[in-house]
């Protein structure tokens, strides 16, 4: 590679090649999974508020224009799984969000879900969650919640009460945006009065 971009005209390629692929991020349609896990949200019984605030948010902190993915599913592992890659490789989400299931209870899988369909966990963002929520409940120390990297997916786990939800997303998506430059998603812009996303300078 060196020698190609010694000759002025292949470094003139080599940068608008690299200037192409960034301007292709920025317009390129974003999708993003939201996954509201909940037997009784699923069954009708309960109003989907978990998988709104999860919206909510996103629409407060991103500019760029972007679609939801959404799902509302009850807590069985083979169908959250399922749900997770249905979104990841055939919807081509570059991030997915789930509320619920992350707890100590029988029916809380979610989690399991996350690492059965993920090659490479993201344990960072479960520990910055539960640190950030126990600044307001002792019982953050129960959730389980983590995220992972399917292929070009980031999936990262939520409580399932609205509060919670954003106070978890406020900690931790000022590295969602650069995270998914990593994996080669695309360009995330945010308002950043609401969220500042952090990017090295080099980037």
């Amino acid at each position: 590679m060196l020698q190609f971009i010694k000759n002025a005209d292949n470094l003139k390629l080599y940068i608008n090649k690299i200037s192409y692929k960034k301007l292709f991020k920025r317009i390129i349609m974003i999708k993003i999974g939201v996954i509201n896990v909940s037997d009784r949200a699923s069954a009708g019984i309960y109003e989907d508020i978990p998988g709104k605030a999860i919206v909510e948010t996103l629409n407060d902190y991103l500019t760029s224009d972007w679609e939801p993915v959404y799902k509302v599913i009850p807590d069985e592992e083979d169908e959250i799984a399922a749900a997770m890659i249905k979104m990841a490789d055939d919807e081509g989400c570059c991030l997915i969000v789930t509320s619920g299931g992350t707890g100590p209870a029988k029916r809380d899988v979610t989690p399991e879900a996350t690492e059965k369909v993920c090659q490479k966990m993201m344990p960072g963002f479960g520990e910055l969650m539960r640190q950030e929520s126990l600044k307001f409940v002792p019982t953050a120390i129960l959730s389980r919640q983590t995220a992972g990297i399917r292929n070009n997916t980031l999936i990262v786990n939520l409580p399932g009460k609205p509060k919670a939800i954003r106070e978890c997303l406020d900690a931790v998506f000022p590295a969602i945006p650069y995270c998914i430059d990593l994996i080669d998603g695309p360009f995330l812009e945010c308002d950043e009065s609401v969220i500042k996303p952090f990017r090295p300078k080099s980037s």
